[in-house]
């Protein structure tokens, strides 16, 4: 078994006792030979970190509540908002604007009041990434971005954690175990961070709600699996969903001998992040010109009043530019204005704005290598709406 020391902690702790109305409440665990009384006693007896409380984090945090596990850790710096909702099904209307810690735990102590939750509302990093992690017995990972999912790789291996990871994208989703004894680890799957034109902007790329409650009941069965020491796991192996084929695979996964944290030869030893965004690294390009939400706001009122002269270009989606928009400015998609971007007035000044900035800055940097004089809104319509005209609506 990979938890020995929950073997102890049942045997010398009279807190893993399950009282009458556990064993009512887990009856239907406790009537399978493959949980029954010492399983059940075992997860009570667990900590489980879960990274993040967003789109697998959500039903993961439920599921692992719900079974039984004594101790539940959340680390996420988010807030609930809107668009959160349609697949971040732990939160609800009653906790927008809520540090999704604080929403996770509220509805934690409605679903299973036997479930100690402990919140981390922080982001984690090479600093504090390892004094967290040390407090429990395994991670399941709901981050979307590889910096995160690095960090956590990488100190699950040096603390000896099993990690529980997965993943979703649109209608895909994968899942594995690492960093257990003779595993594989994140690394060995992925050396490095994929180039950034193959990780779609996390904005762009979007999400299947349903996906990701697949996805992270996978996750919750794998960590349940190892917790109570019963069933094949998917340590060795990497598991993938298409929904929209209902298609899955299971492919082996080996250690690489190679990799640079568990290889013959590792020259990874300490925690440290790996530099990562969902759109091209910042340090990879010359920066490009940026104007300020207020700058803009007062550009506009002049080019109003036939004082100033630019184009300002709307880069996100249709459903987007629905939703909240920038007076003045036109709808141009990003992915269709990179392609066809040399029908643009090369004379004249353009400023191009997304949801956040991400998207826009690409944009911004492709025009200017070809000489167009660009800039984008820093912040994106966020800004402007928290700048400029609060009562729009944001997502």
């Amino acid at each position: 078994m990979i938890f020995d020391n929950l073997e102890r902690c049942i045997s010398e702790s009279p807190e893993s006792v399950l009282s009458p109305a556990e064993l009512q409440r887990y009856a239907r665990h406790l009537s399978m030979k493959e949980i029954g009384l010492p399983g059940q006693r075992r997860l009570k007896a667990a900590r489980v970190l879960v990274v993040g409380a967003g789109g697998l984090g959500s039903p993961a945090l439920m599921y692992l509540a719900a079974a039984g596990v004594g101790t539940l850790g959340v680390v996420d710096d988010d807030v609930v908002e809107v668009s959160n909702l349609q697949r971040q099904v732990i939160h609800g209307q009653s906790t927008l604007q809520m540090a999704k810690v604080d929403s996770a735990r509220q509805r934690i102590a409605d679903l299973n009041p036997y479930t100690q939750v402990v919140s981390h509302r922080t982001r984690l990093s090479a600093e504090n990434c390892r004094q967290i992690i040390s407090q429990y017995d395994l991670v399941v990972d709901g981050s979307d971005n590889f910096t995160t999912r690095y960090l956590v790789n990488d100190a699950c291996f040096l603390l000896h954690k099993p990690y529980v990871w997965g993943s979703v994208l649109q209608f895909h989703g994968q899942a594995s175990v690492f960093s257990t004894p003779g595993g594989p680890c994140y690394r060995c799957l992925y050396p490095e961070p994929p180039p950034p034109q193959f990780a779609p902007s996390c904005e762009e790329g979007g999400v299947f709600g349903a996906v990701c409650a697949t996805v992270a009941s996978v996750q919750v069965t794998e960590a349940i699996k190892l917790i109570v020491g019963n069933g094949e796991s998917l340590v060795r192996r990497l598991w993938l969903y298409d929904a929209s084929r209902a298609e899955t695979q299971t492919r082996q996964l080996r250690k690489d001998p190679d990799c640079e944290l568990c290889g013959s030869n590792p020259t990874v030893h300490e925690i440290a992040e790996v530099r990562f965004t969902c759109s091209v690294p910042a340090d990879s390009h010359p920066p490009v010109r940026t104007i300020s939400a207020t700058e803009l706001a007062s550009r506009l009122a002049r080019r109003r009043a036939d004082e100033d002269d630019f184009l300002l270009l709307d880069v996100r989606e249709p459903f987007e530019w629905e939703i909240v928009r920038i007076e003045g400015a036109q709808l141009a998609r990003k992915t269709t204005l990179l392609q066809s971007h040399l029908h643009l007035p090369i004379e004249q000044e353009i400023i191009v704005y997304c949801k956040g900035g991400a998207r826009s800055e690409d944009v911004a940097r492709v025009l200017s290598q070809d000489s167009f004089r660009v800039s984008h809104l820093k912040g994106g319509v966020l800004a402007w709406v928290s700048d400029v005209e609060p009562q729009l609506r944001v997502y």
